[in-house]
């Protein structure tokens, strides 16, 4: 596991000693994450990495994920849903055993802490049996336009919390508490981000059995509709009448995500009909093999309908790979057309995009480079330490 100090090279020695200032402030105050899966999705990846460098920088700090029935996560799968925006009907039989899980784990876990921190809508109703501390709500989704009646549901229980915190100012919503802003970030020591040498990028291309004599596009993403990877296969569609390529659809599921298996068998029917196109389905913790996967990749895809913010698409250009994404939620941020990457807003301007890409390395080349650099400046976990520890900050002192 990486040590603060090991991020000096990368990040410089100024801006460490400022992170580890910071801290000094909250050393010794407890805090508490509490999610929904420890496997599976970004949430879980960020937490993984943050929780250490929380307790090296002197925050006594826990990470607890609840648990629940296969009610209670359709339930806040059709929540997640509707609050990006989809038509999802919400019954009152859910909303029950919403609560009814909620209070649960409220019973099961030890919620004593002077800051706790509630990833997304899941334990979002735990704020009901608050005993200390300031609890904070962090909202990793997609909110520019949620579904108005699910999210009066929810905000019930955020205008208790004491902060929220957003990925991009467009996500904030109404509410009678501080609000902040911090984008995600990836971990440039961990397994998935961390350089690779050339013979285990090969071992992994000829684990799942893909040859590399033709330009390889790739989607890394979670068995997810809101990433849309039906669509990937017709942009691939379109690309290779002109060049000659292969496709390869690399995910897996949360634990709380009941609509994986479901839309991976989908993609699987759909991928029956394209030809050359690989669909791997990742157990978790399956790092090496997304950095190897990336770092074999011609052109990366994030062909997201919704995206609160997209870590593989950081993960991509960290990488230095050229990104064609659609231009929604905190993609964004991350891509700037033209810039750090090309955006689409429909299937064959994203095709004709690859084909831009694939035609002209040099250009994918200037592209890869700059965008690993505004990752390096932006999205980095340190960046993330820092504003977290601002936040616990004026929290404590208010």
């Amino acid at each position: 596991m990486p040590k603060i100090s090991d991020y000096e090279g990368i990040i410089g020695a100024e801006e460490l000693a400022k992170l580890k200032r910071l801290a000094e402030e909250l050393r010794g105050l407890s805090l508490l994450h509490i999610n929904s899966a420890k496997d599976g999705g970004g949430v879980a990846e960020m937490l993984h990495s943050l929780i250490p460098l929380f307790n090296e920088l002197g925050l006594k700090t826990r990470w607890e994920a609840i648990t629940g029935t296969p009610l209670f996560f359709h339930t806040t799968k059709s929540l997640h849903n509707a609050l990006q925006g989809a038509e999802v009907a919400i019954t009152p039989e859910m909303l029950e055993e919403y609560k009814r899980v909620n209070r649960q784990n409220a019973e099961r876990l030890d919620l004593r802490a002077d800051l706790v921190m509630v990833h997304d809508p899941q334990p979002a109703a735990l704020i009901e049996h608050k005993r200390k501390g300031k609890w904070i709500w962090r909202c990793h989704i997609d909110l520019s336009r949620p579904d108005r009646g699910t999210w009066a549901l929810l905000a019930q229980y955020l205008e208790r919390y004491d902060a929220a915190v957003f990925s991009m100012e467009e996500f904030t919503q109404a509410l009678p508490i501080p609000q902040f802003i911090v984008p995600p970030s990836i971990d440039p020591l961990s397994d998935k981000n961390r350089e690779l040498p050339p013979a285990k990028i090969d071992e992994v291309y000829e684990k799942y059995g893909i040859n590399r004599d033709k330009p390889i596009i790739l989607q890394v993403s979670r068995f997810d509709r809101f990433k849309d990877p039906l669509g990937v296969i017709e942009l691939y569609r379109l690309v290779r009448k002109e060049i000659p390529c292969r496709l390869v659809l690399a995910g897996g599921a949360a634990s709380d995500d009941p609509e994986g298996a479901e839309v991976y068998q989908e993609v699987l029917k759909a991928a029956e009909r394209a030809p050359e196109v690989y669909v791997l389905d990742l157990p978790p913790r399956s790092d090496i093999e997304i950095n190897a996967l990336q770092r074999g990749a011609d052109v990366i895809i994030q062909k997201s309908l919704r995206e609160g913010f997209g870590l593989t698409v950081t993960e991509a250009l960290w990488k230095g790979k050229p990104v064609v994404a659609t231009a929604v939620g905190g993609i964004k941020l991350q891509v700037i057309d033209g810039r750090t990457g090309l955006l689409a807003n429909s299937i064959p301007e994203a095709a004709d995009r690859v084909k831009h890409l694939l035609r002209y390395p040099e250009l994918a080349r200037e592209l890869g480079q700059a965008g690993r650099e505004h990752v390096r400046k932006n999205f980095l976990i340190t960046r993330h330490l820092r504003d977290y520890l601002r936040i616990y900050s004026s929290l404590v002192t208010r």
